[in-house]
């Protein structure tokens, strides 16, 4: 009896000392604290702002803008596609909550058979089998592998709910910027009818001038010239105003003749240029990208977890009752019960490498996490800092667009008097003329620059994302243990 159990020790030792281990496996990815990410020289001189309202848009004063954004957000097939993903994830996470409880299930059945004759003989005939039963199966979370699990469907599904919006809100930024496009298009169109009309008349001048002899055909097929290349303008602005209709049509999930029916925009005002204080700390909680991030970080932790403990030992309880019997029997009568109850353990031993495998691969999904958490980190905070540097090199050149076309619209008023007065000709006076409306067309497209812009950095501080109450805990309370 002695032998027997030092050979049952010795190959209990050996089976634990050939059991899956965890050893040497771990992520390498640390999230970036945005502490560390600094912002004070770019972001220097500015006044401080409020973070964006969450119907920012409003600020850019056309009350048609604001009626085509809540008609976006309320057609267009992307959110849908956003909200499926969000339900989706939801699902996930409550298969994983469903894992962790107890299962009942119960069945019954009826089967003809006549078994052979050979192995009963005289005894074997026709008849029927009828059973029923119920069952009970427990598979019990010893250390906290099914929680967490479960935690991690909840973070992905915190992380599809945060993209659902933040979808809605570049919506709204995309919707915003092709109604600013669609102004500027119109100003363009404006432009270039002008042109039309004053190189048509210098054309017909320069005609007048060539049958008085006074001018040559050089100068004529000039004119010529720049009719055409002013009709050509024409038509590539009436272009860019069906362009815009028509990527504004798609924005709000309607067809193209949705787009026909907008009025012309009115001038947009962009807000001034500022920027919330603390910037790179509090950023992390007011962009839907990086929240996002963050819970799909706190997620590949928690898998990570539930991995380690697919190593451990697992204690499941079962338990089933049923009834049973053979030709026309009753199968409830008291032969025909049988009842079973008992708790089993598994341990892993050896599974050629699977469960390493799957917690590396754990591991990497945890650092993919991080990586395109750190990503997105750092290029918001950057984007902020380029959208305001744009702003304010954009604010320079219009200050001296302005001036330019002031100077040119002063130029165009002194030709007209030089011509009223007989001091000079009409000709010179649109040659003038031609010098303004280039001024109008850079001041035109400067203006609708900075529009986009202004736009552009809004959604770069987060488009109006206002954290919650359930976001996540500070990244370095969930990172995993390296051991």
């Amino acid at each position: 009896m002695r032998l027997h159990l030092l050979a049952a020790a010795a190959a209990l030792t050996l089976a634990l000392a050939g059991c899956a281990s965890s050893g040497g496996l771990h992520p390498d990815g640390t999230p970036i604290d945005p502490a560390t990410l600094k912002a004070d020289h770019s972001l220097a001189h500015l006044s401080a702002a409020a973070w964006p309202s969450t119907d920012w848009w409003s600020g850019l004063g056309d009350p048609q803008l604001d009626a085509l954004i809540a008609e976006a957000l309320q057609n267009n097939p992307d959110l849908g596609v956003a909200d499926a993903r969000a339900r989706a994830a939801q699902a996930e996470a409550g298969v994983a909550e469903a894992a962790r409880k107890p299962r009942v299930n119960g069945g019954a059945s009826v089967a003809a058979a006549r078994p052979p004759a050979a192995l009963l003989g005289d005894k074997a005939h026709f008849g029927l089998a009828k059973y029923g039963y119920a069952s009970f199966n427990w598979d019990l979370d010893l250390w906290g592998g099914k929680r967490a699990a479960w935690e991690a469907a909840v973070g992905q599904a915190r992380a599809a709910e945060v993209d659902a919006r933040a979808a809605r809100i570049e919506l709204s930024g995309n919707v915003a910027r092709a109604y600013a496009q669609l102004g500027y298009a119109f100003t363009q169109q404006d432009l270039a009818a002008s042109e039309l009309q004053r190189a048509s008349q210098s054309r017909e001048l320069t005609r007048q001038r060539v049958a008085a002899g006074i001018d040559n055909q050089i100068q004529l097929r000039q004119g010529d010239a720049e009719v055409a290349s002013a009709e050509q303008q024409v038509a590539l602005a009436s272009r860019a105003v069906d362009a815009a209709r028509s990527s504004l049509s798609v924005l709000l999930g309607k067809g193209p003749d949705r787009g026909l029916q907008i009025a012309r925009p009115q001038l947009l005002h962009p807000a001034e240029l500022a920027v919330p204080s603390n910037l790179p700390l509090d950023l992390v909680g007011h962009r839907a990208d990086l929240v996002a991030a963050r819970w799909r970080v706190e997620a590949a932790g928690k898998d990570i977890k539930a991995a380690k403990t697919e190593f451990l030992p697992s204690i499941s309880i079962g338990a089933m009752a049923g009834v049973v019997s053979m030709g026309g029997g009753n199968p409830f009568s008291l032969p025909g019960r049988f009842y079973q109850f008992g708790p089993s353990l598994s341990l892993p031993i050896f599974d050629g490498g699977k469960l390493r495998a799957n917690l590396s691969g754990k591991d990497a999904q945890y650092d993919i996490a991080v990586a395109q958490y750190n990503r997105t980190l750092v290029g918001a905070l950057n984007q902020v800092a380029d959208d305001v540097s744009a702003l304010q090199s954009l604010q320079q050149q219009l200050d001296a667009q302005q001036r330019a076309q002031e100077a040119a619209q002063q130029a165009w008023q002194l030709a007209q008097q030089r011509y009223k007065a007989g001091i000079g000709s009409y000709l010179e006076a649109l040659s003038v003329r031609q010098q303004l409306l280039a001024a109008e067309r850079g001041t035109a497209q400067l203006q609708a620059q900075q529009v986009d812009l202004s736009v552009q950095l809004i959604q770069a501080l987060g488009g109006g994302f206002r954290p919650q109450a359930d976001t996540p805990a500070p990244l370095s309370s969930s990172t995993p243990s390296r051991s």
